[in-house]
């Protein structure tokens, strides 16, 4: 009996366990770690990081066209006729050159060449362009780390105030809610007329459908949230910051933007780095059509035997040092094309700089107009929200003393509801205007 009700003690126990095991742990985010995480795991990120590494060894590659290379050979032959060398005895009657067969029919060789480029103009303006573009793919990683850090915080406040907007909009539906008890209670008692029930039902069937797109929306925004930080969709997320409205901030002027950007912003500066690099390119295909020399040595041994007996042979050496000069005659015209391939590359990252450069004032007018717009309509829409507030109040009260009507009270809900949807928009507009005009400027969040 004993053992009977021990059995009975350990199966709850045991569904309790299987019960939590089933249940994933929620996670605290803050706004700080979602960057941290960002910075660590995010794809993008990690992929810009390996980029950078490719061009650390492309340069590397580069590096050694003015090293010297060492090369070894080995070659072992078996003739199953001996060469012929030509030359041995007088010319015959008819012409015919006479030859000679001698030597063995097994040969060795066996050789250590090394090869010191001198003067090689194409290595030196490959090195430099390999230096640049090491630049580049940093600047790059630097690009992609600020997209996507602002991005991470572009979705996390609109995150927060989704579930504002979803905090307001059940305060309404509640708010209407009372309105449709109190129509049906005094319709029931024979104080209101039935339209009077059927405006209030309207009213809560109609917030409904906008709460759902809301769930539904911070649904989405968490699924990419969660994607910009690394973490699997089914990790359960809590957000810890709160939403909250800054003081305004002074915006600078265009000009100093203007300035930062081109100074701080990775992609201005990169496309100063590809027109760098199309100079380079150039250089590096004029060289194609000039001439290379190169120190080359070599070390040789070579031995030839019959039937295989090389531990009988002799192994004479030889050896030798010199210069070796290479001048390009006619490549097919393949140079230069190449030469003026990478002029008109040049000049494509020259148009493509002036156009970005040209392109920045209309975007730094916009971003900061726009953060000006979002500062006022902020200040605006805190008032109004205030004064819708302050007239609920008093028309729900005239409303239950029986002063104000019910038309009078669902106006005052509507503009109560309207004002504060308002006041949210703008807070999210300044905010992202804050976000837009840092990451303008290459201010990293």
């Amino acid at each position: 009996m004993k053992s009977k009700n021990n059995n009975l003690f350990y199966i709850p126990l045991f569904v309790a366990v299987l019960l939590s095991s089933g249940v994933q742990a929620q996670q605290q985010l803050s706004l700080e770690n979602a960057i941290s995480l960002a910075r660590s795991s995010n794809a993008d990120i990690l992929v810009s990081t390996l980029e950078v590494e490719k061009a650390k060894q492309q340069r590397v590659s580069s590096r050694s066209l003015l090293l010297p290379t060492v090369n070894a050979t080995a070659a072992a032959n078996h003739y199953f006729q001996l060469p012929a060398f030509f030359g041995f005895g007088e010319t015959t009657e008819g012409g015919k050159i006479p030859y000679g067969r001698f030597g063995g029919k097994d040969q060795l060789a066996a050789a250590i060449t090394a090869v010191q480029p001198l003067y090689s103009p194409q290595a030196y303006s490959t090195l430099r362009r390999s230096h640049l573009q090491e630049t580049e793919s940093e600047v790059n990683a630097s690009n992609t780390q600020l997209q996507v850090l602002a991005a991470v915080k572009q979705t996390y406040l609109t995150i927060l105030v989704l579930e504002q907007r979803i905090k307001l909009q059940q305060e309404s539906i509640a708010r209407n809610k009372r309105v449709l008890q109190d129509a049906r209670s005094l319709f029931a008692q024979g104080k209101a007329l039935r339209v009077d029930t059927l405006r209030a039902f309207t009213s809560v069937k109609n917030l409904e459908p906008a709460l759902t797109q809301l769930l539904y929306a911070v649904e989405t925004q968490t699924l990419r949230l969660k994607t910009y930080i690394g973490l699997d969709s089914l990790q359960q997320i809590e957000l810890t910051d709160s939403l909250t409205v800054p003081a305004p901030e002074t915006i600078p002027d265009e000009a100093a933007v203007y300035a930062a950007a081109r100074q701080n912003n990775p992609e201005y500066k990169a496309l100063s780095l590809r027109e760098d690099i199309g100079r380079e390119s150039v250089k590096v295909a004029s060289g194609l059509r000039k001439p290379v020399v190169a120190a080359v040595a070599q070390y040789q041994v070579q031995s030839q035997t019959n039937h295989f007996e090389y531990g009988q042979a002799y192994y004479p050496t030889s050896s030798y040092v010199g210069l070796q000069v290479t001048v390009p005659l006619f490549a097919g015209f393949s140079n230069q094309a190449k030469v003026k391939q990478a002029s008109y590359a040049q000049q494509q990252a020259t148009l493509v700089r002036k156009h970005a450069e040209d392109e920045l004032h209309a975007e730094v007018h916009d971003v900061i107009a726009r953060s000006q717009e979002s500062v006022e309509r902020l200040k605006t829409t805190a008032v109004v929200r205030e004064t819708a507030q302050a007239s609920y109040t008093i028309i729900q009260y005239r409303y239950k003393n029986g002063i104000a009507s019910r038309l009078e009270l669902t106006d005052a809900e509507l503009a109560l509801s309207t004002a504060q949807a308002n006041y949210l928009e703008a807070v999210y507009d300044y905010l992202t205007a804050r976000i837009q005009l840092d990451k303008l400027m290459g201010v990293v969040l």
